[in-house]
């Protein structure tokens, strides 16, 4: 038995591939719905008649929703498998979108973004737990990327289709008419959609009400793996997530004078980059397990200093070329979070991959969130003034930089310490 051929690993292929690709569509739906309001914020301010504080109170309460039930959800993959999580999530946020699609008040909209937060809450944990049961142990660093890569693919079709949808036949029928793609991936994940491969079930876990739960949360937490992840995960992902959920638009056109149309277009980019570089990271990664943590911290430090060009410009305008770089960057940050998940993954057993990645997929959201409010906030209480605003990044950066190097060590050796163990496990198994 090979070394990357672990006792009972999934044996992948197109069987494979064929469930894994309806699980990732409910996720790229969910995205498309997630980052539906990027495009649509200005014209969220106008409908409801909100300032930048209150349109950001949309994104956070969607996000606050989404963070806080990460850990429920893993919880949940853990106990009744798959299908029925993204069912549940599917029907959620085809709601939410279509609340949203006919919402008279700022209220209304609130809660029905909210709801959108919960069914999208349940799509990310389910979709890598499904990976890990239908592929090889091996293939877990790319088949996450390719997850995060479909799930990029949704906010290119935001950016892109929903954006000239609302300012084509508005915002009714834009919105009502996407939840129609909601609809269909809930059929598709009813017919097709199988948890495991024939022979591959899990062994059952016995249910102790919330003592079992402590159990698997605190399991979980204890390994300095799951807490790197988490880190890892807040300290990459929340820029280039701030800044497609809601921000990016106002701050492209009123900061920096650019059109929409242009400003669409560097959007767009952050998108397309993300794509490119997620394939090249999980290549990477899945080659290299040493290359994680320089991966993670170098997009750090890169995004951080390209940050601080832009704001610190000292002209009116940053450059078009600044900004180009800064978009392209900023397509690293989703591809250098999901490297969190290759921290948490090796760092539990499988019955404990859902709680686990419920705890890392927490890192980035409430990084978001938090992100999300401040530059709201500071806006207002600025007047407008972006610099000062966007400069908050370097705090929560700097917060998560501090984390993963008091971390990293700990992580590293009990990562070894298990693998050391998994091999002396498999050399007694029979030929």
């Amino acid at each position: 038995m090979s070394a990357t051929a672990m006792p009972g690993d999934p044996p992948g292929g197109r069987r494979a591939l064929a469930v894994w690709g309806i699980g990732v569509s409910v996720y790229f739906v969910a995205v498309i719905f997630r980052t539906s309001l990027g495009v649509a914020g200005l014209d969220a301010a106008d409908r409801f008649h909100v300032n930048a504080s209150a349109l950001s109170t949309f994104s956070i309460l969607q996000l606050l929703v989404y963070a806080g039930m990460q850990i429920p959800v893993g919880l949940l993959v853990d106990r009744l498998g798959t299908k029925k999580v993204l069912a549940l999530g599917a029907v959620l946020f085809t709601a939410g979108q279509l609340g949203f699609a006919f919402s008279p008040s700022y209220g209304t909209a609130l809660a029905s973004r909210a709801l959108l937060g919960c069914g999208d809450a349940l799509t990310f944990i389910s979709v890598l737990r499904l990976g890990s049961r239908w592929f090889p142990a091996r293939r877990g660093p790319l088949v996450a990327q390719f997850a995060g890569l479909v799930g990029m693919a949704g906010n290119l079709v935001s950016t892109l289709v929903l954006a000239r949808l609302l300012h084509g036949i508005g915002w009714t029928a834009a919105f009502a008419g996407s939840a129609v793609a909601g609809a269909v991936v809930f059929v598709l994940v009813l017919l097709f959609l199988k948890d495991h491969p024939e022979g591959q079930e899990p062994e059952p876990l016995p249910h102790q009400g919330a003592a079992y739960v402590r159990r698997q949360i605190a399991a979980a937490w204890r390994e300095p793996g799951t807490r790197l992840g988490l880190w890892v995960h807040f300290t990459t992902q929340f820029p280039a997530m701030v800044f497609l959920l809601l921000w990016g638009l106002p701050f492209l056109v009123e900061a920096q004078g650019l059109s929409r149309a242009a400003a669409g277009e560097l959007l767009t980019l952050v998108v397309l980059s993300n794509m490119v570089v997620g394939l090249v990271y999980g290549q990477i990664v899945a080659r290299h397990h040493g290359a994680r943590l320089p991966l993670a911290l170098g997009t750090v430090g890169t995004t951080a200093a390209l940050w601080a060009a832009t704001l610190a410009y000292p002209g009116a305008h940053a450059p078009m070329w600044l900004l180009i770089a800064l978009c392209t960057v900023l397509g690293a940050c989703g591809p250098a979070s999901m490297i969190g998940f290759d921290f948490a993954r090796p760092a539990n057993p499988p019955e404990r991959q859902g709680t686990a990645s419920g705890i890392t997929n927490m890192g980035g959201f409430v990084a978001s969130m938090t992100t999300l409010f401040a530059i709201g906030v500071l806006l207002d209480a600025t007047g407008d003034d972006y610099t000062v605003a966007f400069s908050v990044v370097f705090l929560l950066q700097a917060l998560g930089v501090t984390q993963i190097l008091r971390l990293r060590t700990r992580a590293a050796r009990r990562e070894r310490e298990r693998l050391v163990a998994s091999r002396v496990e498999t050399v007694h198994v029979p030929a």
